[in-house]
């Protein structure tokens, strides 16, 4: 408590004090407040907290992240907060690495998914530090967490045939016509309707992720069979698919991963869903030469990193590459 108080005197003359006077004013009150004991009221520990958090999510919801990601920081700054039991302006770095430790070893939860909780904790701090709540933000000594690539898999040109002859309706393949030639995410797909499409020119607009719009393209096979579907259909609902059963609902993006779920049981093949099908369009369009700027675009990434963990370029092309530029 003493410790925290120190710091708040510091937040309240950041605007006055330099780096080299601030310093020497914490050498001062840490020599001044040397056996004096602090408490401090539990009910405002707890507000001071929660009004935090709240104004954080208020930031990054103005920075466009949706409402399912939003979720997602509140429940883990809470989950750590609750944790630690300390007031976020106290908690020090010591006091997240072992959070994080224990979070790890109870769970047994992966590196990613410990080193996202570490980047929304950084992200929390910094803001706070960025608006003046803290002096420094404790996450700032804790490192990324080293994971291990692995190459994940992508549908071969068989798979994506067999699946394709195999579907018991024409909507299922519309569907993974549609997932396996655009690359789009299945959230923007279920989120489509039919007046989004543009059959003369093979192309839709879709809204990913923070409601960024982007144009997207399919083929030829594509383009016929969803105009098969549609005209096969006697609903009136503007959605783009639909579900089998009356009265012909929107397919959410569950509907859509359990068909393809039961679709891959059916044929015996591992692990169908639907980001599979965005993954190999990624790798198939690297390996044929698109520049990975385009792939990028194409796939609605911000950051091109994202687009290289998509791409696994195929090692035979590798070695075809090293034999042309350097063999």
């Amino acid at each position: 408590m003493k410790e925290h108080l120190i710091q708040e005197v510091q937040r309240q003359m950041l605007p006055y004090l330099n780096n080299a006077q601030l310093k020497q004013l914490k050498a001062v009150l840490e020599k001044a407040l040397t056996g004096v004991t602090v408490h401090r009221d539990k009910a405002a520990d707890v507000s001071e907290s929660v009004d935090t958090v709240s104004l954080f999510i208020t930031a990054k919801r103005i920075e466009g992240c949706s409402e399912k990601t939003l979720n997602y920081y509140r429940q883990t700054i809470f989950a750590m907060l609750s944790g630690i039991g300390k007031l976020a302006q106290e908690i020090t770095t010591e006091d997240l690495r072992r959070y994080l430790t224990d979070y790890q070893t109870q769970r047994k939860s992966s590196k990613v998914t410990i080193d996202n909780i570490r980047r929304i904790l950084s992200s929390y701090f910094s803001w706070m530090e960025d608006e003046d709540h803290i002096v420094k933000s404790p996450v700032r000594r804790i490192h990324k967490v080293k994971t291990a690539k692995v190459i994940k898999e992508t549908y071969s040109d068989e798979t994506l045939e067999i699946m394709r002859d195999n579907c018991s309706s024409i909507r299922d393949l519309a569907m993974i016509d549609l997932l396996a030639s655009s690359g789009m995410r299945v959230g923007e797909m279920s989120a489509l309707n039919r007046d989004d499409i543009n059959f003369n020119e093979r192309e839709c607009v879709v809204f990913g992720k923070g409601s960024k719009e982007r144009i997207v393209y399919f083929d030829a096979r594509t383009k016929i069979h969803l105009q098969n579907y549609l005209e096969s259909r006697s609903d009136s609902n503007p959605a783009l698919f639909v579900s089998l059963a009356s009265p012909h609902g929107r397919l959410q993006i569950g509907g859509i991963e359990r068909r393809l779920r039961e679709l891959g049981r059916r044929l015996d093949l591992p692990r169908v869903h639907p980001h599979k099908f965005r993954r190999t369009l990624a790798t198939s369009a690297i390996d044929k030469g698109m520049p990975i700027e385009q792939v990028q675009q194409l796939l609605g990434h911000q950051k091109i990193d994202t687009t290289m963990h998509y791409a696994m370029v195929k090692q035979q092309n590798v070695k075809l590459a090293h034999r042309k530029y350097i063999g």
